[in-house]
């Protein structure tokens, strides 16, 4: 299967062997953005979505994520993560929620998967608070913007 690492030479799905790899540090940010109307853009902003504070619910929601990363994504490593960050903003120009999340630890295998996941969970829940009010609003842009650390060195999206 080539390059493939989640294969073994059967061709069948495994969880990658990282008991070999050295621990090193590592960092991954990652970013997506929550499209809202501008109606819901000014609910969020002025703390008038009935089921309380978006952001800070998104936050924790997203925090949460990270750390549940290995219970949802089949081929992903437990780890020991010794920071989780996410930052919401509100950006007028898009009329969208933007989530940050920077992830770090002290391992074998990187976290690039957990800072992702911290966003989308982010994002989701950002769209279940406020549903009640839309039901159109789109999820999107969620890509990694840099890692660092491992055998792959650092990453920076253009």
């Amino acid at each position: 299967m080539g390059d493939f690492t989640h294969f073994n030479e059967h061709g069948r799905c495994h969880m990658v062997d990282v008991s070999e790899k050295s621990d090193t540090s590592r960092t991954a940010v990652a970013e997506g953005y929550v499209y809202v109307s501008s109606e819901t853009f000014s609910l969020i902003r002025s703390g008038g979505v009935r089921k309380g504070d978006v952001l800070t619910v998104a936050q924790i929601a997203g925090i949460m994520g990270a750390k549940r990363t290995s219970d949802i994504i089949p081929m992903c490593h437990p780890l020991m993560l010794s920071g989780v960050n996410l930052d919401l903003s509100l950006d007028e120009e898009k009329s969208a929620v933007r989530i940050e999340a920077t992830v770090k630890n002290r391992g074998s295998t990187g976290v690039e998967m957990e800072a992702l996941t911290a966003v989308s969970v982010a994002a989701l829940t950002v769209y279940d608070m406020c549903k009640a009010v839309q039901r159109d609003m789109r999820i999107g842009d969620i890509r990694l913007l840099h890692k660092e650390g491992g055998v792959h060195g650092v990453f920076h999206a253009e």
